[in-house]
Order: structure tokens, then C-alpha cells, then sequence
């Protein structure tokens, strides 16, 4: 039996246009309230009354941040940052070969522990390296862009 796609969960697939639309629009809906707290009030299908939920701003920053990536049609996954990754799935996160990532790990630069014969990561030291990765990648790129400035 062939199950359609807008069927199955969104992580396990690319958004379908209408989500794309719909992650669009409540993106738009959002960013113009993002000053402050924001109220988001629905309206119950069976009940007929609204149902309203208080968005902080850290709240309203993560779900835009979700919704900006639906709406450019890209898979997500959420991940815990007290979940424990395997390696394979720490260097799918980074982008890198798992054999990279355990070298990384054998030099010490992401912490992790062993259970049994097998490492793992916790995703919260996984992403402060990312992090720090990305921030020292920027830092070079623009100490290019400035030298390159110089040249012109």
C-alpha cells in the first residue's frame, strides 16, 4: 500500500507547497508581532471557540526559524540538546565524513563519552562546536573579503 507524502510526518520528507504556503504566510503573521510577546489565537473546529496561546519572543525566534525553513522547502528535524547522537548522526549534523568526526573526537575538540565500544555525542557540545566551527569560519571569511578590499 503506497502511503501519499502530505500523509506522512514533515521531518521525514520535503514540505509540500501548500505547507510551504502555510509556513509562509503564519511566518509573515508572526514577524509582524515579534516585538514583544505575541498572542496567537485559534479557532477550535468543534467547539467553535478560540484558543489563545502566548508566544515569548524566544518562542516566536524558534517557531520562525522552523517556519523560514518549511517555507523555503527544506526537511527539518528537531534535536533535543540533551539528546545522545551516534556518530553518524553528529557528522550528518555537521556535514562531515564520520570518519572526520572521529577524529575530532580523538583529538578531544567535541566532548563525548563511550558506552561499551560505541561513542556518543551530546548534541548540546555538538552544537556549541558547530558554533564555535561556523564563528571562526565567518571570522576568516571576512579577514579574506578585508584583505581582498585592500587589493581593490
Amino acid at each position: 500500500m503506497t502511503i501519499p507524502a502530505s500523509a506522512r510526518k514533515l521531518g521525514g520528507r520535503l514540505p509540500s507547497e501548500s505547507e510551504k504556503v502555510a509556513a509562509n504566510q503564519l511566518r509573515k503573521l508572526l514577524a509582524a508581532h515579534l516585538a514583544g510577546e505575541a498572542t496567537l489565537s485559534l479557532l477550535d473546529d468543534h467547539t467553535k471557540k478560540p484558543a489563545e496561546v502566548v508566544l515569548t519572543p524566544g518562542l516566536s525566534n524558534l517557531l520562525m526559524d522552523l517556519l523560514r525553513h518549511v517555507g523555503s522547502g527544506e526537511a527539518v528535524t528537531l534535536v533535543p540538546v540533551s539528546r545522545m547522537l551516534t556518530t553518524q548522526q553528529a557528522a550528518d549534523i555537521l556535514n562531515v565524513s564520520r570518519p572526520h568526526l572521529i577524529s575530532l573526537l580523538a583529538q578531544g575538540k567535541i566532548e563525548h563519552t563511550t558506552v561499551g565500544r560505541h561513542r556518543r555525542i551530546k548534541a548540546e557540545h555538538l552544537f556549541a562546536y558547530k558554533e564555535a566551527r561556523d564563528a571562526k569560519r565567518s571570522e576568516a571569511l571576512a579577514d579574506l573579503a578585508e584583505q581582498d578590499a585592500e587589493y581593490l
